[in-house]
């Protein structure tokens, strides 16, 4: 298993994206402190890992709130030795379908304030605690940049959220502290990718609607959320020691590396 014996804390552990890593993690041997604006999504995350062998355990926190960060983590401090991993899938309430001339600064501009803060409140007091213990890895989840029309902020959050991650990389590395950004172009089996193209919540993806979903991509499908958190599990093992500062490419091929 590659991260057993390792303590992680998953922010936005009760969204779909949250909860796909909560299990990979588990999965793969980590103890898990999930977090999210609402207990009972992040309870039912928690259950259903102590349900299959894994320990988690649920707290209620609104990353907006930078003594509730603050108060989680030193939480989570206290209860074990250290902290190696932290996940941020916290979502960015971004606005979409508008164009932007005809969008209002406040629709713009709320993805990017909303992620920026929470983001950096998160990362931040959680690499405090990496710090002292000289490693750890902090995650975040971005979409991959290709230019779009109608996505509001939404592109503007995720290159802010990208560019904080280098600037936590340049200043953390020299403490043994990685971060490092899963970049994904949405995954079908979401409830923000399903709404994007009208689906239900719950409603089905057969092979036509996923392979209109995902033709632009070199794959011909997109990613699966299951193959986003694996990828996270990956970086965030110590099979990825020397990398940092990294954009993962978990994409497709919807965004080609150059």
């Amino acid at each position: 298993m590659l991260l057993e014996n390792k303590n992680a804390v998953i922010y936005g552990a009760g969204g779909a994206v949250g909860a796909a890593v909560a299990r990979a993690f588990a999965r793969d041997g980590a103890r898990l402190f999930l977090a999210g604006r609402r207990l009972d999504a992040v309870q039912t995350v928690a259950k259903e890992v102590t349900a299959a062998g894994g320990a988690a355990e649920a707290a209620q926190v609104d990353a907006l709130d930078e003594r509730a960060v603050e108060q989680h983590v030193a939480d989570v401090a206290g209860k074990v030795d250290r902290i190696d991993i932290l996940f941020n899938a916290i979502g960015m309430q971004d606005i979409q379908g508008t164009p932007l001339l005809d969008m209002p600064l406040a629709d713009f501009a709320h993805p990017v304030i909303h992620a920026t803060r929470t983001q950096f409140t998160t990362a931040r007091a959680v690499a405090r605690q990496m710090v002292r213990q000289g490693s750890g890895v902090i995650l975040t989840i971005t979409a991959e940049p290709t230019p779009t029309a109608g996505i509001g902020g939404f592109g503007v959050a995720c290159a802010a959220v990208e560019s904080m991650w280098r600037s936590f990389s340049a200043e953390l590395g020299p403490s043994g502290v990685r971060c490092v950004v899963v970049r994904s172009p949405g995954s079908p089996d979401t409830p923000g990718v399903q709404a994007v193209f009208g689906l239900q919540p719950g409603e089905p993806i057969d092979d036509s609607i996923a392979a209109e979903l995902g033709s632009a991509t070199l794959m011909g499908r997109l990613p699966m959320v299951a193959e986003i958190a694996n990828a996270a599990v990956l970086m965030a093992s110590d099979r990825a020691s020397a990398i940092t500062a990294a954009m993962t490419n978990a994409t497709c091929g919807a965004h080609v590396d150059l």
